[in-house]
Protein backbone atom coordinates (compact mmCIF):
# COMPACT_ATOMS: atom_id res chain seq x y z
CA UNK A 1 0.00 0.00 0.00
CA UNK A 2 2.70 2.72 1.03
CA UNK A 3 4.36 2.02 -2.94
CA UNK A 4 1.06 2.57 -4.40
CA UNK A 5 0.50 5.23 -1.79
CA UNK A 6 3.79 6.76 -2.86
CA UNK A 7 2.99 6.28 -6.90
CA UNK A 8 -0.42 8.28 -6.49
CA UNK A 9 1.57 11.00 -4.98
CA UNK A 10 4.22 10.65 -8.20
CA UNK A 11 1.29 11.41 -10.49
CA UNK A 12 -0.40 14.08 -8.35
CA UNK A 13 3.03 15.91 -8.22
CA UNK A 14 3.54 15.79 -11.68
CA UNK A 15 -0.35 17.42 -12.56
CA UNK A 16 0.37 20.01 -10.06
CA UNK A 17 3.57 20.85 -12.24
CA UNK A 18 1.02 21.26 -15.28
CA UNK A 19 -1.72 23.04 -13.06
CA UNK A 20 1.31 25.34 -11.56
CA UNK A 21 2.98 26.36 -14.63
CA UNK A 22 -0.87 27.35 -16.42
CA UNK A 23 -0.73 29.63 -13.42
CA UNK A 24 2.23 31.42 -13.94
CA UNK A 25 1.13 31.97 -17.36
CA UNK A 26 -2.29 33.58 -16.02
CA UNK A 27 -0.33 35.52 -13.46
CA UNK A 28 2.28 37.08 -16.50
CA UNK A 29 -1.17 37.47 -18.66
CA UNK A 30 -2.49 40.10 -16.07
CA UNK A 31 0.60 41.42 -15.10
CA UNK A 32 3.25 41.61 -17.52
CA UNK A 33 2.34 39.61 -20.95
CA UNK A 34 2.03 42.66 -24.17
CA UNK A 35 -1.31 42.63 -25.43
CA UNK A 36 0.20 40.91 -28.67
CA UNK A 37 0.54 37.41 -26.93
CA UNK A 38 -2.96 37.08 -26.27
CA UNK A 39 -3.85 34.64 -28.44
CA UNK A 40 -0.79 32.56 -28.32
CA UNK A 41 -1.06 32.34 -23.93
CA UNK A 42 -5.08 31.26 -24.39
CA UNK A 43 -3.46 28.28 -26.52
CA UNK A 44 -0.62 27.86 -23.97
CA UNK A 45 -3.04 27.79 -21.36
CA UNK A 46 -5.46 25.61 -23.10
CA UNK A 47 -2.67 22.66 -23.56
CA UNK A 48 -1.52 22.80 -19.83
CA UNK A 49 -4.73 22.78 -18.25
CA UNK A 50 -5.94 19.72 -21.31
CA UNK A 51 -2.83 17.72 -20.18
CA UNK A 52 -3.22 17.93 -16.46
CA UNK A 53 -6.65 17.03 -16.88
CA UNK A 54 -5.95 13.96 -18.79
CA UNK A 55 -3.51 13.11 -16.63
CA UNK A 56 -5.91 13.57 -13.45
CA UNK A 57 -8.91 11.76 -15.04
CA UNK A 58 -6.41 8.78 -16.65
CA UNK A 59 -7.93 5.40 -15.58
CA UNK A 60 -5.12 4.30 -13.80
CA UNK A 61 -5.37 7.11 -11.30
CA UNK A 62 -8.72 5.63 -10.44
CA UNK A 63 -7.46 1.85 -10.21
CA UNK A 64 -4.58 3.66 -7.59
CA UNK A 65 -7.41 5.30 -5.54
CA UNK A 66 -9.57 1.76 -5.90
CA UNK A 67 -6.62 0.14 -4.77
CA UNK A 68 -6.31 2.20 -1.51
CA UNK A 69 -9.22 2.32 -0.22
CA UNK A 70 -9.11 -0.35 2.29
CA UNK A 71 -5.96 1.21 3.77
CA UNK A 72 -7.91 4.56 3.79
CA UNK A 73 -10.08 2.85 5.69
CA UNK A 74 -7.98 1.39 8.62
CA UNK A 75 -6.62 4.97 9.09
CA UNK A 76 -7.69 7.27 11.26
CA UNK A 77 -9.92 9.29 8.98
CA UNK A 78 -8.06 12.74 9.87
CA UNK A 79 -4.47 11.67 9.13
CA UNK A 80 -2.47 12.78 6.55
CA UNK A 81 -2.75 9.98 4.27
CA UNK A 82 -6.11 9.00 4.75
CA UNK A 83 -7.13 12.63 4.15
CA UNK A 84 -5.26 12.30 0.73
CA UNK A 85 -7.23 9.56 -0.87
CA UNK A 86 -9.95 10.93 0.64
CA UNK A 87 -9.76 14.28 -0.62
CA UNK A 88 -7.98 13.13 -4.62
CA UNK A 89 -10.79 10.59 -4.65
CA UNK A 90 -13.55 12.57 -4.40
CA UNK A 91 -11.81 15.16 -7.21
CA UNK A 92 -11.38 12.41 -9.25
CA UNK A 93 -14.70 11.27 -9.16
CA UNK A 94 -15.66 15.19 -10.56
CA UNK A 95 -13.17 15.97 -12.89
CA UNK A 96 -13.71 12.29 -14.46
CA UNK A 97 -16.99 13.69 -15.73
CA UNK A 98 -15.78 16.20 -17.56
CA UNK A 99 -14.15 15.60 -20.81
CA UNK A 100 -10.28 16.96 -21.70
CA UNK A 101 -11.29 18.64 -24.46
CA UNK A 102 -14.29 20.66 -22.80
CA UNK A 103 -11.73 21.90 -20.22
CA UNK A 104 -9.04 23.13 -23.14
CA UNK A 105 -11.96 25.06 -24.55
CA UNK A 106 -13.12 26.10 -21.45
CA UNK A 107 -9.56 28.10 -20.37
CA UNK A 108 -8.93 29.10 -23.76
CA UNK A 109 -12.33 30.89 -24.04
CA UNK A 110 -11.07 31.96 -20.41
CA UNK A 111 -8.00 33.41 -21.51
CA UNK A 112 -9.10 35.27 -25.05
CA UNK A 113 -12.23 36.75 -23.21
CA UNK A 114 -9.94 38.14 -20.42
CA UNK A 115 -8.19 40.27 -22.89
CA UNK A 116 -11.15 41.59 -24.59
CA UNK A 117 -12.50 42.56 -21.32
CA UNK A 118 -9.19 43.96 -20.43
CA UNK A 119 -10.07 46.92 -23.33
CA UNK A 120 -13.90 46.71 -23.47
CA UNK A 121 -13.94 47.73 -19.34
CA UNK A 122 -12.45 50.89 -19.49
CA UNK A 123 -13.53 51.54 -22.90
CA UNK A 124 -17.07 51.30 -21.56
CA UNK A 125 -17.79 48.89 -24.15
CA UNK A 126 -20.13 45.94 -23.13
CA UNK A 127 -20.98 45.38 -27.11
CA UNK A 128 -17.35 43.84 -27.81
CA UNK A 129 -17.29 41.45 -25.13
CA UNK A 130 -20.86 40.56 -25.28
CA UNK A 131 -20.10 37.39 -27.50
CA UNK A 132 -17.48 35.91 -25.50
CA UNK A 133 -20.03 36.42 -22.12
CA UNK A 134 -22.56 34.58 -24.58
CA UNK A 135 -19.91 31.79 -25.18
CA UNK A 136 -19.58 31.69 -21.40
CA UNK A 137 -22.44 31.05 -20.71
CA UNK A 138 -22.79 28.24 -23.04
CA UNK A 139 -20.14 26.85 -21.55
CA UNK A 140 -21.25 27.21 -18.03
CA UNK A 141 -24.43 25.38 -19.04
CA UNK A 142 -22.75 22.59 -20.48
CA UNK A 143 -20.34 21.54 -17.25
CA UNK A 144 -23.01 21.93 -15.35
CA UNK A 145 -24.84 19.22 -18.01
CA UNK A 146 -21.45 16.93 -16.99
CA UNK A 147 -23.67 16.84 -13.43
CA UNK A 148 -27.06 15.50 -14.07
CA UNK A 149 -29.14 15.37 -10.98
CA UNK A 150 -28.82 18.42 -10.13
CA UNK A 151 -31.77 20.32 -8.58
CA UNK A 152 -30.49 23.95 -9.70
CA UNK A 153 -28.44 24.10 -12.97
CA UNK A 154 -25.81 26.44 -10.52
CA UNK A 155 -25.43 23.76 -8.31
CA UNK A 156 -22.60 22.04 -10.07
CA UNK A 157 -20.85 25.36 -10.29
CA UNK A 158 -20.77 26.36 -6.86
CA UNK A 159 -20.14 23.23 -6.02
CA UNK A 160 -16.48 23.26 -6.80
CA UNK A 161 -15.42 26.29 -4.86
CA UNK A 162 -17.97 25.94 -2.18
CA UNK A 163 -18.59 21.97 -1.56
CA UNK A 164 -21.67 21.21 -0.30
CA UNK A 165 -23.43 24.66 -0.85
CA UNK A 166 -26.28 24.65 -3.24
CA UNK A 167 -29.04 27.48 -4.08
CA UNK A 168 -31.12 25.98 -1.60
CA UNK A 169 -28.84 26.47 0.87
CA UNK A 170 -27.50 30.16 -0.33
CA UNK A 171 -31.06 31.85 -1.46
CA UNK A 172 -32.52 31.26 2.51
CA UNK A 173 -28.89 32.53 3.92
CA UNK A 174 -28.98 35.36 1.94
CA UNK A 175 -32.31 36.18 2.68
CA UNK A 176 -31.90 36.13 6.48
CA UNK A 177 -28.45 38.22 5.96
CA UNK A 178 -30.76 41.16 3.66
CA UNK A 179 -33.40 41.00 6.18
CA UNK A 180 -30.47 42.36 9.01
CA UNK A 181 -28.67 44.64 6.89
CA UNK A 182 -31.06 46.45 4.96
CA UNK A 183 -32.31 48.00 8.41
CA UNK A 184 -28.46 49.04 9.12
CA UNK A 185 -28.09 50.54 5.70
CA UNK A 186 -31.54 52.22 5.93
CA UNK A 187 -30.69 53.69 9.59
CA UNK A 188 -27.06 54.91 8.10
CA UNK A 189 -28.41 56.35 4.85
CA UNK A 190 -30.41 58.49 7.03
CA UNK A 191 -27.53 59.66 9.15
CA UNK A 192 -25.75 62.69 7.57
CA UNK A 193 -22.90 61.93 5.18
CA UNK A 194 -19.30 61.16 6.35
CA UNK A 195 -16.68 63.25 5.07
CA UNK A 196 -13.69 61.05 3.29
CA UNK A 197 -12.56 63.90 1.55
CA UNK A 198 -9.08 63.34 3.33
CA UNK A 199 -9.12 59.80 0.99
CA UNK A 200 -9.34 61.87 -2.11
CA UNK A 201 -6.38 63.72 -2.64
CA UNK A 202 -2.98 62.53 -4.52
CA UNK A 203 -1.28 60.36 -2.96
CA UNK A 204 1.96 58.91 -4.65
CA UNK A 205 1.64 55.23 -5.92
CA UNK A 206 5.46 54.82 -4.78
CA UNK A 207 4.70 55.54 -1.47
CA UNK A 208 1.69 53.97 -1.21
CA UNK A 209 2.90 50.56 -2.22
CA UNK A 210 5.81 50.89 0.37
CA UNK A 211 3.37 51.30 2.80
CA UNK A 212 1.18 48.49 2.15
CA UNK A 213 4.31 46.19 1.90
CA UNK A 214 5.04 47.36 5.18
CA UNK A 215 1.60 46.39 7.06
CA UNK A 216 1.62 42.98 5.90
CA UNK A 217 4.81 42.62 6.34
CA UNK A 218 3.71 42.60 10.04
CA UNK A 219 0.93 40.51 9.30
CA UNK A 220 2.90 37.84 8.48
CA UNK A 221 2.95 37.47 4.97
CA UNK A 222 6.75 36.36 3.92
CA UNK A 223 8.03 37.65 0.76
CA UNK A 224 10.52 35.29 0.98
CA UNK A 225 7.88 32.47 -0.48
CA UNK A 226 5.59 35.77 -2.69
CA UNK A 227 5.56 39.23 -4.45
CA UNK A 228 3.70 41.83 -5.18
CA UNK A 229 2.43 42.97 -8.58
CA UNK A 230 0.21 45.44 -10.22
CA UNK A 231 -2.83 44.41 -12.04
CA UNK A 232 -6.16 45.46 -13.75
CA UNK A 233 -8.05 43.31 -10.54
CA UNK A 234 -6.18 42.05 -7.67
CA UNK A 235 -5.85 38.00 -6.65
CA UNK A 236 -3.36 35.94 -5.19
CA UNK A 237 -2.27 32.79 -6.89
CA UNK A 238 0.59 29.57 -5.58
CA UNK A 239 2.90 28.22 -7.85
CA UNK A 240 3.80 26.27 -5.08
CA UNK A 241 3.97 26.64 -1.14
CA UNK A 242 7.46 28.71 -1.74
CA UNK A 243 5.92 30.87 -4.18
CA UNK A 244 2.48 32.36 -3.01
CA UNK A 245 2.48 35.62 -5.03
CA UNK A 246 -0.17 39.00 -4.78
CA UNK A 247 -1.35 42.09 -6.74
CA UNK A 248 -2.80 45.30 -6.65
CA UNK A 249 -4.29 48.01 -8.41
CA UNK A 250 -3.57 51.61 -7.39
CA UNK A 251 -5.24 55.24 -7.96
CA UNK A 252 -3.20 57.96 -7.30
CA UNK A 253 -6.31 60.13 -5.85
CA UNK A 254 -7.92 56.86 -3.38
CA UNK A 255 -5.84 56.35 -0.90
CA UNK A 256 -7.76 53.23 0.23
CA UNK A 257 -7.39 51.48 -3.20
CA UNK A 258 -4.32 49.48 -2.96
CA UNK A 259 -3.91 49.81 0.67
CA UNK A 260 -6.77 47.38 1.52
CA UNK A 261 -6.54 45.68 -2.04
CA UNK A 262 -2.83 44.49 -0.73
CA UNK A 263 -3.95 43.84 2.85
CA UNK A 264 -7.10 41.75 1.10
CA UNK A 265 -4.71 39.34 -1.15
CA UNK A 266 -1.76 39.12 1.43
CA UNK A 267 -4.85 37.26 3.35
CA UNK A 268 -5.67 35.06 0.74
CA UNK A 269 -1.49 34.64 0.64
CA UNK A 270 -0.69 33.85 4.51
CA UNK A 271 -3.59 31.30 3.80
CA UNK A 272 -1.61 29.66 1.36
CA UNK A 273 1.67 29.91 2.62
CA UNK A 274 0.61 28.84 6.19
CA UNK A 275 -0.34 25.22 4.48
CA UNK A 276 1.39 22.67 5.99
CA UNK A 277 4.79 21.96 3.47
CA UNK A 278 4.28 18.12 3.52
CA UNK A 279 1.49 18.63 1.03
CA UNK A 280 3.13 20.09 -1.41
CA UNK A 281 2.47 18.97 -4.77
CA UNK A 282 -0.87 17.21 -4.05
CA UNK A 283 -4.61 18.41 -3.78
CA UNK A 284 -4.34 19.24 0.16
CA UNK A 285 -2.16 21.63 -0.82
CA UNK A 286 -5.10 24.46 -1.47
CA UNK A 287 -7.55 26.56 0.78
CA UNK A 288 -10.31 24.31 2.24
CA UNK A 289 -13.25 26.42 0.33
CA UNK A 290 -13.89 29.93 -1.51
CA UNK A 291 -15.69 31.15 1.17
CA UNK A 292 -13.25 30.06 3.73
CA UNK A 293 -10.91 31.50 1.61
CA UNK A 294 -12.14 34.44 1.50
CA UNK A 295 -13.04 34.85 5.27
CA UNK A 296 -9.05 34.97 6.02
CA UNK A 297 -9.02 38.05 3.49
CA UNK A 298 -11.87 39.80 4.85
CA UNK A 299 -10.22 39.43 8.10
CA UNK A 300 -7.15 40.51 7.76
CA UNK A 301 -8.58 43.56 5.39
CA UNK A 302 -11.71 44.69 7.26
CA UNK A 303 -11.67 43.19 11.04
CA UNK A 304 -8.41 43.79 11.06
CA UNK A 305 -7.16 46.54 8.96
CA UNK A 306 -10.27 48.94 9.37
CA UNK A 307 -10.15 48.87 12.96
CA UNK A 308 -9.76 51.53 15.39
CA UNK A 309 -7.60 49.86 17.45
CA UNK A 310 -5.10 49.46 14.38
CA UNK A 311 -4.83 52.48 13.22
CA UNK A 312 -3.87 53.86 16.55
CA UNK A 313 -0.86 52.91 15.62
CA UNK A 314 -0.21 53.07 11.88
CA UNK A 315 -1.80 56.64 11.51
CA UNK A 316 1.16 58.02 12.60
CA UNK A 317 3.40 56.19 10.11
CA UNK A 318 0.62 56.80 7.55
CA UNK A 319 0.91 60.89 8.34
CA UNK A 320 4.93 60.57 8.39
CA UNK A 321 4.69 58.87 4.81
CA UNK A 322 1.68 61.64 3.58
CA UNK A 323 2.99 65.15 6.03
CA UNK A 324 1.46 66.86 3.23
CA UNK A 325 -1.91 64.90 3.13
CA UNK A 326 -2.71 64.09 6.39
CA UNK A 327 -0.83 65.84 9.16
CA UNK A 328 -4.02 68.21 9.86
CA UNK A 329 -6.22 65.19 9.44
CA UNK A 330 -7.55 64.05 13.08
CA UNK A 331 -7.27 59.89 13.02
CA UNK A 332 -10.46 59.53 14.17
CA UNK A 333 -11.74 61.91 10.90
CA UNK A 334 -10.01 59.28 8.44
CA UNK A 335 -11.08 56.05 10.56
CA UNK A 336 -14.57 57.35 9.82
CA UNK A 337 -13.41 57.95 6.55
CA UNK A 338 -12.05 54.42 6.00
CA UNK A 339 -15.59 52.43 7.53
CA UNK A 340 -17.30 55.15 5.26
CA UNK A 341 -20.99 53.60 4.71
CA UNK A 342 -22.37 54.57 1.13
CA UNK A 343 -25.10 52.87 -1.46
CA UNK A 344 -21.84 53.39 -3.86
CA UNK A 345 -21.25 51.29 -7.33
CA UNK A 346 -18.28 49.20 -7.16
CA UNK A 347 -18.27 45.65 -5.17
CA UNK A 348 -14.22 45.82 -4.33
CA UNK A 349 -14.80 49.58 -3.41
CA UNK A 350 -18.10 48.66 -1.32
CA UNK A 351 -17.84 48.88 2.55
CA UNK A 352 -18.68 46.28 5.19
CA UNK A 353 -21.90 47.16 5.38
CA UNK A 354 -23.14 47.52 1.82
CA UNK A 355 -20.66 44.97 0.34
CA UNK A 356 -23.05 41.56 0.82
CA UNK A 357 -25.95 43.44 -1.47
CA UNK A 358 -23.55 43.84 -3.83
CA UNK A 359 -22.79 40.04 -3.71
CA UNK A 360 -26.70 38.80 -4.00
CA UNK A 361 -27.48 41.35 -7.06
CA UNK A 362 -24.32 39.25 -8.83
CA UNK A 363 -25.26 35.98 -7.21
CA UNK A 364 -29.34 36.22 -8.31
CA UNK A 365 -28.60 37.50 -11.75
CA UNK A 366 -26.12 34.40 -12.27
CA UNK A 367 -29.09 32.51 -11.85
CA UNK A 368 -31.56 34.08 -13.75
CA UNK A 369 -28.56 33.76 -17.41
CA UNK A 370 -28.09 30.60 -15.99
CA UNK A 371 -31.99 29.08 -16.02
CA UNK A 372 -32.56 31.29 -19.46
CA UNK A 373 -34.51 33.94 -17.61
CA UNK A 374 -31.91 36.96 -18.80
CA UNK A 375 -30.23 36.68 -22.05
CA UNK A 376 -26.56 37.69 -22.02
CA UNK A 377 -27.63 40.74 -24.19
CA UNK A 378 -30.71 41.81 -21.59
CA UNK A 379 -27.37 41.83 -18.77
CA UNK A 380 -26.79 45.29 -18.69
CA UNK A 381 -30.34 46.96 -18.60
CA UNK A 382 -30.97 44.34 -15.78
CA UNK A 383 -28.16 44.97 -13.24
CA UNK A 384 -29.02 49.33 -13.84
CA UNK A 385 -32.63 47.99 -12.63
CA UNK A 386 -31.42 45.53 -10.21
CA UNK A 387 -29.03 48.46 -8.88
CA UNK A 388 -31.44 50.92 -8.17
CA UNK A 389 -33.98 48.85 -6.93
CA UNK A 390 -30.91 47.82 -4.42
CA UNK A 391 -29.26 50.94 -3.90
CA UNK A 392 -31.18 53.47 -5.12
CA UNK A 393 -28.48 54.49 -7.76
CA UNK A 394 -28.04 53.92 -11.16
CA UNK A 395 -24.55 53.14 -12.93
CA UNK A 396 -23.80 56.02 -15.40
CA UNK A 397 -22.23 53.69 -17.55
CA UNK A 398 -21.50 49.66 -18.02
CA UNK A 399 -17.78 50.52 -16.94
CA UNK A 400 -18.97 51.00 -13.39
CA UNK A 401 -22.21 48.56 -14.19
CA UNK A 402 -21.62 44.88 -15.36
CA UNK A 403 -18.41 45.60 -16.68
CA UNK A 404 -16.54 45.90 -13.58
CA UNK A 405 -15.96 42.45 -11.86
CA UNK A 406 -13.48 40.37 -13.98
CA UNK A 407 -15.36 37.00 -12.67
CA UNK A 408 -17.91 36.34 -15.95
CA UNK A 409 -15.07 37.40 -18.41
CA UNK A 410 -12.26 35.43 -17.59
CA UNK A 411 -14.63 31.75 -15.75
CA UNK A 412 -17.51 30.83 -15.81
CA UNK A 413 -20.90 31.99 -15.02
CA UNK A 414 -22.25 30.68 -11.74
CA UNK A 415 -20.38 29.59 -8.55
CA UNK A 416 -18.21 33.13 -8.62
CA UNK A 417 -19.59 35.14 -6.16
CA UNK A 418 -21.17 33.43 -3.08
CA UNK A 419 -17.82 32.54 -1.75
CA UNK A 420 -17.33 36.67 -1.04
CA UNK A 421 -20.51 36.91 1.26
CA UNK A 422 -19.77 33.46 3.30
CA UNK A 423 -16.25 34.63 3.58
CA UNK A 424 -18.04 37.66 5.17
CA UNK A 425 -20.15 35.58 8.05
CA UNK A 426 -16.78 33.30 8.65
CA UNK A 427 -14.54 36.20 9.14
CA UNK A 428 -16.66 37.58 12.26
CA UNK A 429 -17.07 33.40 13.65
CA UNK A 430 -13.20 32.52 13.33
CA UNK A 431 -12.04 35.93 14.57
CA UNK A 432 -15.07 35.89 17.92
CA UNK A 433 -13.49 32.38 18.44
CA UNK A 434 -9.77 33.34 18.25
CA UNK A 435 -10.75 36.43 20.72
CA UNK A 436 -12.40 33.67 22.87
CA UNK A 437 -8.98 31.95 22.79
CA UNK A 438 -6.82 34.59 23.08
CA UNK A 439 -7.91 37.90 24.37
CA UNK A 440 -5.30 40.00 24.48
CA UNK A 441 -5.03 39.38 20.71
CA UNK A 442 -7.49 43.52 20.92
CA UNK A 443 -4.23 44.43 22.73
CA UNK A 444 -1.57 43.61 20.32
CA UNK A 445 -3.46 45.09 17.07
CA UNK A 446 -3.57 48.40 18.68
CA UNK A 447 0.39 47.79 19.40
CA UNK A 448 1.01 46.71 15.55
CA UNK A 449 1.88 42.90 16.41
CA UNK A 450 0.01 40.21 15.21
CA UNK A 451 2.25 37.37 16.01
CA UNK A 452 -1.00 35.94 18.10
CA UNK A 453 -3.61 36.59 15.71
CA UNK A 454 -1.27 34.66 12.84
CA UNK A 455 -0.45 32.15 14.86
CA UNK A 456 -3.88 30.89 15.95
CA UNK A 457 -4.80 31.16 12.13
CA UNK A 458 -2.20 28.92 11.33
CA UNK A 459 -2.73 26.05 13.94
CA UNK A 460 -6.28 25.94 13.58
CA UNK A 461 -6.92 26.87 9.70
CA UNK A 462 -3.75 27.36 7.32
CA UNK A 463 -1.92 24.07 8.35
CA UNK A 464 -5.05 22.05 7.36
CA UNK A 465 -5.33 22.81 3.52
CA UNK A 466 -7.77 21.13 2.36
CA UNK A 467 -8.29 18.16 4.51
CA UNK A 468 -11.41 19.10 5.87
CA UNK A 469 -14.74 20.46 4.37
CA UNK A 470 -15.94 23.51 4.83
CA UNK A 471 -18.81 22.46 7.13
CA UNK A 472 -15.75 20.45 9.11
CA UNK A 473 -13.55 22.81 9.25
CA UNK A 474 -16.13 25.41 10.45
CA UNK A 475 -16.97 22.81 13.52
CA UNK A 476 -13.65 22.08 14.10
CA UNK A 477 -12.20 25.52 15.00
CA UNK A 478 -15.79 27.22 16.10
CA UNK A 479 -17.25 24.46 18.09
CA UNK A 480 -20.41 24.38 15.41
CA UNK A 481 -21.66 25.08 11.93
CA UNK A 482 -22.10 28.92 9.94
CA UNK A 483 -23.50 31.39 11.64
CA UNK A 484 -24.24 34.81 10.80
CA UNK A 485 -24.82 36.03 14.47
CA UNK A 486 -21.41 36.56 14.66
CA UNK A 487 -21.20 38.84 11.93
CA UNK A 488 -24.30 40.94 13.10
CA UNK A 489 -23.29 41.61 16.07
CA UNK A 490 -19.59 42.47 14.71
CA UNK A 491 -21.65 44.80 12.50
CA UNK A 492 -23.90 46.54 15.18
CA UNK A 493 -20.70 46.71 17.70
CA UNK A 494 -18.54 48.72 14.78
CA UNK A 495 -21.25 50.75 13.21
CA UNK A 496 -23.46 51.34 16.22
CA UNK A 497 -20.70 53.57 17.55
CA UNK A 498 -20.12 55.39 13.91
CA UNK A 499 -23.75 55.60 13.24
CA UNK A 500 -27.17 55.78 14.88
CA UNK A 501 -28.49 52.91 14.04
Amino acid sequence: MESKLQELKTRLTEIDDLESAASLLHWDQTTYMPPGGASARARQMATLNRLAHEKFTDPAVGELLEALRDYEESLPHDSDEASLIRVTRHAYEKAAKVPPAFMAELHSHGSESYQVWTKARPDNDFGAVQPYLEKTLDLSRQFADFFPGYAQIADPLIDFPDEGMTVSIIRPLFATLREQLVPIVQAIADAPPVDDSCLHQTFPEAQQLAFGTDVIKRFGYDFERGRQDKTHHPFATKFSLGDVRITTRSREDDLSEALFSTMHEAGHGMYEQGICMDFEGTPLANGTSAGVHESQSRLWENIVGRSRGFWRFFYPKLQSTFPDQLRRVPMETFYRAINKVERSLIRTDADEVTYNLHVMLRFDLELDLLEGTLAVSELPDAWRERFQADFGIVPPDDRDGVLQDVHWYAGTIGGCFQGYTLGNILNAQFFETALNAHPEITSEIEAGEFGTLHGWLKENIYQHGSKYTAPELIERVTGGPLRIEPYIRYLRSKYGELYPL
